[in-house]
């Protein structure tokens, strides 16, 4: 379904009129005239992106129009000109979504609903806004930066219903003067994004293994097996809890390895990334934990579910910087053994970023030069040494993709850097 356009009369007239202020500006010479044209642009953009005024902004831009009168009249005129330019964008600054966590149990339901989606449970993040068709069978979960409507991963829910709730959420968009971008699409979304003007591009692959057929025998897996023997020749033990359940002190000795690794608690993260970690706010969590031959924690996982519990996927994990080698490897596989013993069919490890770089073994120079742009990421995520993780499990699956339009290319890099890393304020 095509998006509603403005119409064409009343666009062109408000298109025009920067056009005939600038002509009248370098006619005539007058600074203020080009400083009303460069405002009437910016009102002419929002126009055209079908943004609407809201009260707020409104407000906003008539104090910056109040800043610039009175700079004239004080003989600040510099600053005068630059305020009334600004006024215009002010005007138009696209509005923002706001955090739904009182939808949070209604989309958990349908997380619970959504077979084969290893992303699935990541629409839980208490900072986005839901959209969810008329029937309540199908949603999506997205948040707004710099006029895109972001969305995380795929809808959630039926997925019968995915292509008309699609549709839907283009009109909402538009209405709301949002352009949306996708992070996350997996391949059957990529394709019903597509028929919307949104491009893919493949940023990697899910990393899903198949419990009912997982084996660490054979050459292939030589190397997690010599990780998790060592941890077992170490004394290290494993257990898994509900994160519900878990009590205080077993939260706060928890809390200290993430202290340990000097990462704060910051809440960050958008469509592979949790928040409110280990607090139980998020239904269906599971904490793997590692412990010393002593008794100490040393590390953990955390996981959510989705599918009716039969696709467990790992939120993050965690460790003190003296763990055992091959801890993480360890927790992984017990995690595979409580699956098969509690119905689950699919381990999720999230997400392998651009496999082929590393995988390449003869690279040209495009894989060089994208080698080294990846590497850029590596004070944010450690992509190469993720992948040298995921790889020992051999199980890469599908592709997963970013889905955008070319012309936003810089404001949607913006935004999903932004909210994917940039920590945001804890929400009660």
């Amino acid at each position: 379904m095509a998006a509603p356009r403005v119409p064409t009369v009343p666009r062109f007239a408000v298109c025009a009129l920067p056009v005939v202020l600038a002509v009248l500006a370098l006619a005539s010479h007058r600074s203020w005239v080009l400083a009303l044209a460069v405002a009437a642009a910016f009102v002419a953009r929002g126009v055209v992106l079908n943004r609407p005024i809201v009260a707020g902004h409104a407000v906003a831009a008539a104090v910056t129009l109040g800043i610039a009168v009175a700079a004239h009249y004080s003989h600040h005129h510099q600053v005068a000109l630059v305020t009334m330019a600004l006024s215009g964008m002010v005007l138009m600054m696209p509005r923002s979504s706001h955090a739904q966590p009182e939808r949070l149990r209604e989309v958990a339901a349908l997380v619970d609903r959504t077979p084969g989606d290893p992303l699935a449970p990541f629409v839980l993040h208490s900072a986005k806004s839901y959209f969810v068709n008329q029937a309540g069978t199908a949603a999506i979960g997205y948040r707004t930066r710099l006029g895109i409507a972001a969305v995380g991963g795929d809808p959630v829910g039926r997925p019968d219903d995915f292509e008309p709730l699609l549709r839907e959420f283009s009109v909402f968009c538009w209405s709301n003067g949002w352009r949306i971008a996708v992070l996350g699409a997996g391949e059957r979304c990529a394709a019903l994004w597509r028929v919307h003007g949104l491009h893919p591009v493949p940023i990697g692959r899910d990393v899903v293994i198949d419990t009912r057929q997982f084996t660490m025998t054979g050459r292939g897996f030589r190397n997690l097996r010599q990780a998790v023997n060592r941890t077992r020749n170490a004394g290290l033990t494993t257990e898994v809890h509900p994160e519900a359940e878990l009590a205080p002190a077993a939260r706060d000795e928890l809390m200290a390895i993430v202290d340990s690794a000097r990462a704060g608690h910051q809440e960050r993260g958008f469509s592979m990334i949790l928040d409110h970690l280990l607090d139980g706010r998020h239904p269906g969590m599971l904490v793997m934990v590692a412990r010393d031959a002593t008794g100490r924690a040393v590390a953990f996982q955390r996981y959510g579910r989705a599918d009716g519990n039969r696709m467990i996927t790992m939120d993050v994990p965690w460790r003190v910087p003296d763990a055992p080698n091959g801890v993480d490897e360890r927790m992984t596989v017990d995690m595979v053994t409580y699956a098969q013993e509690h119905g689950g069919t699919a381990l999720s490890l999230a997400f392998a970023p651009f496999p082929e770089i590393f995988s390449e073994e003869d690279p040209g120079i495009g894989y060089r030069v994208a080698y080294l742009a990846v590497h850029l990421l590596d004070p944010l995520i450690a992509v190469e040494s993720l992948y040298r993780f995921l790889r020992k499990f051999n199980a890469l699956a599908d592709r997963r993709y970013a889905m955008l339009r070319w012309g936003q290319l810089p404001w949607v890099l913006v935004a999903f850097l932004t909210l994917e890393f940039v920590p945001h304020r804890k929400r009660p």
